[in-house]
């Protein structure tokens, strides 16, 4: 049957998969082994020659399995469906969103070379650009949402060998907790402005807060997206893991990094994942909508100050951009309390239904306190520019009933 015209939500069940190579188990198997047999030492070595990058593939040549740090069913699978929500050449599959977000900064930034990267990001990636990939000699640059073309430039400019030193650009958008979005075609504008014949700039997204559904990266130009698994794709709470899709030439350099740093995710990673798919849309659907319910009801209440959702955008600038790359509101609401810190701490204390701890995308609804947890590692100047203050909550809406939802922050704005 050709399933060519199907959609993802369609494929998730079965694409990639073989029953009749697993005694016609209608899920796949967990192939919980650390290394898989040869035939004969000819195909061992044929399925070397490849690994390693020794030879191209024969026409109809596939990889065949060697050791589960290189490949494994499960995460061959996984990787194959993942492909296709974002139509990307190829996917890699990682044991967490840092490791997939690290493996690709340190496989293609050297020495010398420039960094421009969004602010906010996720305090994990901030971290790590700022003070990890400065400490091996990468120039590091930053932006927000509100900067012009011409104010990026001149930032870059500043950097030891100005413009020519430029060979990545990394954003995350929206951005995470605030929700600003950052223009993808005018990232791809700067990259292409500044690639060579010697070299190209490449572009990474983040696109874990708006999931596989909600926003498409590669559509707009970008080399790279990357996302925590953990959030949406996992969506249960219950698993760690990351993954970066590109084309199969750039995946290549992804994946042959990923071996060597050893990141690459277990079977069973792999297997919850798989499980996870089959309801991703169904989830994400249901999330959106309850998303929408909760901002609109935050932004009557008389104790909030401001709302920060996509859904209610009041920037043309920032209207036009959510026009042109998001096909969704998402499910991410942050908020600004009226008062500081110790009034956000009161909401959050008082919360019944939300569950209070960081993470997002999952079944459960969570709230957090973006200034003193996920954000902490920070720098306070930083935070302060990107609006990240003590009066700020996030909230990463789930599949409850919404009108539990709305109850919930109800009572907790009242105490």
């Amino acid at each position: 049957m050709d399933k060519s015209f199907m959609k993802p939500e369609s494929l998730m069940m079965s694409y990639g998969y073989k029953p009749e190579l697993s005694e016609g188990s209608v899920k796949c198997p967990i192939f919980q082994t650390s290394t898989f047999a040869f035939k004969n030492a000819e195909e061992g070595k044929a399925f070397f020659e490849v690994a390693y990058g020794l030879r191209e593939k024969h026409e109809g040549e596939e990889l065949g399995l060697i050791y589960s740090r290189l490949n494994n069913p499960d995460l061959e699978i996984l990787e194959s469906r993942l492909t296709l929500w974002d139509k990307a050449e190829d996917c890699a599959v990682f044991e967490s969103g840092m490791s997939a977000i690290t493996t690709v900064l340190l496989g293609f930034l050297n020495p010398g070379d420039t960094l421009l990267y969004s602010q906010p990001v996720y305090g994990g990636t901030s971290h790590f650009i700022e003070e990890i990939l400065t400490r091996f000699g990468i120039q590091v640059v930053g932006f927000t949402a509100s900067d012009a073309k011409e104010d990026i430039l001149n930032k870059i400019k500043q950097a030891k060998n100005g413009l020519q030193s430029l060979k990545m650009i990394y954003i995350e958008t929206p951005a995470n907790p605030t929700n600003a979005l950052i223009d993808l075609e005018l990232c791809k504008e700067i990259a292409d402005l500044l690639s060579n014949a010697e070299k190209k700039v490449l572009f990474t997204v983040d696109n874990t807060y708006m999931g596989p559904l909600w926003q498409h990266p590669l559509q707009h130009g970008a080399d790279f997206v990357i996302y925590s698994a953990t959030k949406y794709i996992g969506g249960h709470s219950d698993v760690i893991a990351g993954a970066c899709l590109g084309s199969k030439e750039l995946m290549a350099s992804v994946k042959e990094m990923r071996t060597f740093l050893g990141n690459m995710a277990g079977p069973w990673t792999g297997w919850l994942l798989m499980r996870s798919l089959e309801t991703l849309k169904a989830r994400m659907d249901i999330q959106q909508k309850n998303a929408q319910k909760v901002a609109s009801y935050l932004d009557s209440h008389s104790n909030v100050e401001k709302v920060h959702y996509l859904g209610m955008i009041s920037n043309p600038q920032q209207q036009a951009i959510f026009k042109r790359q998001c096909k969704g509101t998402g499910a991410m609401v942050s908020f600004d309390i009226k008062g500081d810190e110790k009034e956000a701490f009161q909401f959050l204390n008082n919360l019944k239904l939300f569950k209070l701890a960081v993470s997002l995308g999952s079944t459960e609804s969570l709230a957090e306190h973006p200034a003193t947890m996920t954000h902490a590692g920070v720098s306070p100047q930083n935070r302060k520019a990107c609006g990240i203050g003590g009066s700020l909550v996030r909230l990463s809406i789930g599949v409850e009933n919404s009108k539990d939802l709305i109850w919930d922050i109800d009572q907790a704005l009242k105490a």
